[in-house]
This record gives C-alpha cells, structure tokens and sequence, in this order.
C-alpha cells in the first residue's frame, strides 16, 4: 500500500469539490464499517484535476471526460494512493495499463433535474428563453425538443450554478439527481423522465479504481453491489462502440426487469436536429453484449458524417 501494508493505512484519491467528498467519504464509511480498520487507518487525499482548472471553458474544447482522472489515475500508478474514488460517468472507457474498477457502488437515481427558480419543466419555458448547461447531451437533448431556446455555457458547483440562475444569466439549468440526494439538496430534486432525457452514460453511479491487488479487492468486496455494476459495464461497452467522449452528444441506460435486460441507446447532432434512438432488449446474462451490439448498431446508422 501507499504507506505500507494494508492495515497500515489505506489512502483513498478524490476531486475535492463538495460532491467528489461526499463520495469518498460514503465510500470511507462504508470501508470502514464493512472491515475491522480503526478511522486513522482510512485517509482522503484530494488531488486537484485538469477538469477543475478550467472552470469557465467547455470540457469539449478541453479534453473531454479524462480531465476529471487522468491527475489521479497518475496517483494510483504512482502509489502515492490505494484507492481512486470516481463518478463513472466522468470515467473514459479506456483505462490505463494495470488499472482496474473492481468495485461499483449501489447506482443512486440516473434522472437528470431540471432547475429554474421560475419555471416547473422544459415545457413550461417560454420561447427564447436562455437555459445554461455545460453538457453537450444535455443541450442537444434539449434543443431536439424546443429548437427556440437559447443554450449557454454553464460550469462550476451547484452553488456557483444557482448563483448564475439568482443573476439572470439562465432561467434555467439541468442537475444530476443523484448528486442532489449525495449532497442533502433533495429541496431542489425535481427530475425529468428518462423517456424525456435519456441520461448519461453511468450517471448516478461511482466506482472505485485501483492497481491490481487482491487485498485491496477483498477489502472492497463488501461495497460492490452487483446489478448495478453490470448495468455501468453494459453501458459503458456502449459508449465504447461509439467511441464516445463529452465531444459527442450520447444518452445510454441499461435496466434489469428480474432476468429481462432493457438499453436505451442515442446519439444527437450538435444542433439537436438529428437523433437516432432505440430499445434493445434480451437476456440480463447478455447484458454486456447487447450494450455493445447497440453501441455497433447506432453507430452505424449515424454513418461517420454524425460523429464529425
């Protein structure tokens, strides 16, 4: 381990903005209370990412989704942690050599909520009206259904984010509800239907990355909830056919019905013009297969044109 042996110390590595914490200290917890390991013995490191550097640009024009690990992913190789603390959906499908997610806590809600201070849905928003978003599926869904809105660039932390709306640069925006519940902002929790907006690959679940080790493996066992891992890797093989990134508008989710599996799977131009989106559906024991056949199948009737 980072500092010796395992029951030495356990160094967990984590983004420091206010939901990144909360997630490494849920994990923490439950670490702590599924081993025999004193609190001293399970520390936090938060490592300051590319992705927190550059507050006021698109992540599109920066580098995409690795901006968010790539800093810590270097500090599981480097030994200086044991354990990296993610949001999956920030995760790329490509890992680096040695490193694996062995561990994908139980998913919290996947819905996207939508946040106004003066209006109750998409649907209530006059026309014109400006919304603020940072994510490109988030735009294009949006501008799929209502072409008359005006969508402006839109980052930083909840707070900062409710600050912009208080000062009229949107009237509206777009939250994940599972980062709302993990930060105790149920008050502004008012989800939209995932038939409605399709969320992002991953969103609601965290996974934890580290070097290779069985020790660290049977330490995590206890927190890996099993139905919720296979539908973040159904996903992902998804996201992986498409080659996709935060460059590329992408909604992916993966459901279980007792052994039935359900994906909904789409791609969306830029400008929210064009959408392909389909239901595929098979046996949960093909869970993963049928993530990719889907990812194989929506890429090729977007052609390479959709992916410019």
């Amino acid at each position: 381990m980072s500092n010796g042996t395992p029951l030495e110390k356990l160094v967990i590595g984590t983004r420091g903005s206010p939901l990144a914490l909360a997630q490494a200290n849920e994990v923490r917890n439950k670490i702590l209370s599924s081993n025999d390991l004193d609190p001293d013995q399970v520390e936090i490191e938060v490592i300051k990412t590319s992705g927190d550097k550059f507050l006021n640009t698109s992540l599109s024009k920066i580098g995409g989704k690795g901006l968010f690990t790539k800093e810590i992913q270097q500090a599981l190789i480097d030994k200086r942690i044991d354990i990296a603390v993610h949001s999956m959906k920030d995760v790329e499908t490509e890992l680096p050599e040695k490193l694996v997610i062995s561990t994908i806590l139980e998913r919290e809600d996947v819905r996207d909520s939508f946040i106004s201070r003066k209006y109750s849905s998409i649907a209530e928003l006059p026309m014109g009206s400006v919304v603020g978003t940072s994510s490109l599926r988030r735009k294009a869904q949006l501008l799929n259904k209502r072409n008359d809105l005006e969508v402006v660039e839109f980052r930083g932390n909840v707070q900062k984010r409710l600050e912009k709306l208080d000062k009229n640069v949107a009237v509206a925006t777009f939250l994940a509800t599972a980062g709302l519940n993990r930060l105790g902002l149920e008050k502004l929790i008012n989800p939209i239907s995932t038939d409605e907006m399709l969320p992002a690959v991953a969103q609601g679940a965290i996974g934890i990355e580290h070097l290779y080790s069985d020790k660290i493996e049977e330490i995590l066992a206890p927190l890996n909830d099993s139905v919720s891992k296979k539908r973040v890797e159904a996903e992902r093989a998804f996201l992986r056919e498409l080659d996709g990134s935060c460059r590329t508008p992408i909604g992916g989710l993966a459901q279980k019905n007792n052994e039935e599996f359900k994906f909904m799977g789409e791609i969306i131009s830029a400008d929210g013009k064009e959408k392909i989106h389909d239901v595929w559906q098979g046996d949960w024991a093909m869970s993963e297969e049928i993530g990719r056949e889907a990812g194989r199948e929506i890429k090729s009737r977007g052609g390479k044109n959709f992916f410019q």
